[in-house]
C-alpha cells in the first residue's frame, strides 16, 4: 500500500464529515483531520459571507469545560489579559505564553459566571492543532484539587455561520433572541428544541455566530440552514476571509517564537490591570525597549502574490519575512502578513519581496485589510 493511504486512514473526521461527501467538497488533510476545503469553490464561498451567509465545520477545534471557585484567578497566570473585567456571557480573545512570552496558542475563552455553589465555569476553545498541546498546558498550570477540566473536543460539533445576514438565517432555529447578543457576547440557548451554546465570534471579519451543539443535533442544524440557503464553506475562504480580517493564523501568523507586542496584538497585553503572569517580564522589557520587528501589512503591486516564507527587502538586504499572503476576492489585488524590522514597520513604507526567484514591489498598509461596515 502506497504511503498517502495509510497517512488519510490515521486522519480524523468530525460528525459532519458525511454531509461534505454528500455535497462533493474537496477535501484536504488538516491538523490531523481530514476537512473540507471547498464545496462549490473558494471563490463563490468567500463572496457568499461578504455579501450575505455562510457556515463552516469547525467541529475540529479543541473545546474544553474548566469549573472551578477561583477559576479566574488561575486563568489569569496564564495569559496577559485581564480576565478580571469578564461579566457572565462575555469572552476574551486572548494568548496562553510560555516564560519567553512567546505564543503557545491563541485561544477564547468564555465566561459562563458562577454555578449555585459558587464555582466559576467557562469554556475555552482552542486550535486544532494545538488542542493536545494546550491541554497538557494548562492542565501543567492549573490547580488540579482546585479546577475541573474536562476536554469535550470529540463530544460537540461547532458550526461558525459568518456574514452579514447570519442573524436572520439562525434566528428562526433558536428560541432566544439573538439579536440582544453583543459581539464577543454568548449564552446557552435552544437550537432545534435541543441545548446548545452560541457565542458571536467568528474568523472571518463579519458580524455571525459559533454554535455548539452535539453531533446528531448538529447534523440536523446543517442540514436546515443548508436547505435555507446558507452556502457551506470549506478551509479555503476560511483563510482567504480572516487574511483580509488581519486575523492572525497560528503557526504561521503567530507561534511560540512570537510574542503578541511583536504579532501587533497589544490590546491583548494588560500590564497595567493585572498581576503576574508567565512572560510577563519579557513583555515588560519589549515595551520599554521596543520590538525589533513587527507584524505588518502588505499589499504587493500587480498580481504577485507574497507567500508564506518569501523573503521581505529592503535596498537589496532581507529585513523580514512573509506569514501568509493570497490574492484578496474581496478588493481584487494581493495582501500578506510579514514581520518586518520595526523601522520600516510603517504606512506607506516601500518594500519588495522576493517570489520566485524574482523581486516584486510592495508597500505596507494598514491593517486589517477589509473592514465591514456596521
Amino acid at each position: 500500500m502506497s504511503e498517502q493511504p495509510e497517512n488519510l486512514l490515521l486522519l480524523s473526521r468530525t460528525p459532519l464529515f458525511d454531509l461534505a461527501v454528500e455535497l462533493k467538497a474537496r477535501l484536504t488533510p488538516f491538523a490531523g483531520w481530514e476537512m473540507p476545503v471547498q464545496y462549490s469553490g473558494i471563490g463563490a464561498e468567500h463572496q457568499a459571507v461578504r455579501t450575505s451567509a455562510g457556515m463552516f465545520d469547525i467541529s475540529h477545534m479543541g473545546k474544553f469545560v474548566v469549573r472551578g471557585k477561583n477559576l479566574i484567578a488561575q486563568l489569569q497566570r496564564l495569559v496577559p489579559s485581564d480576565l478580571s473585567r469578564l461579566q457572565p456571557g462575555q469572552a476574551q480573545y486572548t494568548v496562553l505564553l510560555n516564560p519567553n512570552a512567546g505564543i503557545i496558542d491563541d485561544i477564547i475563552f468564555y465566561y459562563q459566571g458562577e454555578t449555585g455553589t459558587g464555582e466559576q465555569w467557562g469554556f475555552i476553545i482552542v486550535n486544532a492543532a494545538t488542542t493536545e498541546k494546550d491541554k497538557r498546558w494548562l492542565l501543567s498550570h492549573l490547580e488540579p484539587a482546585k479546577i475541573d477540566f474536562q476536554n469535550i473536543s470529540s463530544s460537540k460539533v461547532l458550526i461558525a455561520v459568518q456574514g452579514p445576514k447570519a442573524v436572520s438565517y439562525v434566528q428562526p432555529l433558536v428560541k432566544e433572541d439573538l439579536t440582544s447578543v453583543k459581539p464577543f457576547g454568548h449564552l446557552e440557548a435552544t437550537v432545534l428544541n435541543q441545548p446548545a451554546f452560541i457565542a458571536r465570534t467568528g474568523y472571518t471579519g463579519e458580524d455571525g455566530f459559533e454554535i455548539m451543539v452535539d453531533p446528531e443535533v448538529g447534523i440536523e442544524l446543517w442540514r436546515s440552514l443548508h436547505q435555507a440557503g446558507v452556502i457551506p464553506c470549506g478551509l479555503g475562504a476560511r483563510d482567504t476571509l480572516r487574511l483580509e480580517a488581519a486575523m492572525a493564523l497560528y503557526g504561521q501568523d503567530i507561534d511560540d517564537t512570537t510574542t503578541p507586542l511583536e504579532a501587533g496584538l497589544n490590546w491583548l497585553v494588560h500590564l497595567d490591570t493585572k498581576g503576574e503572569f508567565i512572560g510577563r517580564s519579557v513583555l515588560e522589557k519589549q515595551k520599554a525597549a521596543g520590538v525589533k520587528r513587527r507584524l505588518v501589512g502588505l499589499r504587493m503591486q500587480g498580481r504577485n502574490i507574497a507567500r508564506h516564507s518569501y523573503p521581505v527587502l529592503y535596498q537589496g538586504e532581507i529585513v523580514g519575512e512573509v506569514t501568509s499572503g493570497t490574492l484578496s476576492p474581496t478588493l481584487g489585488y494581493p495582501v500578506a502578513l510579514a514581520y518586518v524590522s520595526t523601522e520600516l514597520a510603517t504606512v506607506k513604507q516601500p518594500i519588495e519581496v522576493e517570489i520566485r526567484g524574482k523581486v516584486y514591489p510592495g508597500v505596507v498598509v494598514k491593517k486589517p485589510f477589509y473592514k465591514r461596515s456596521r
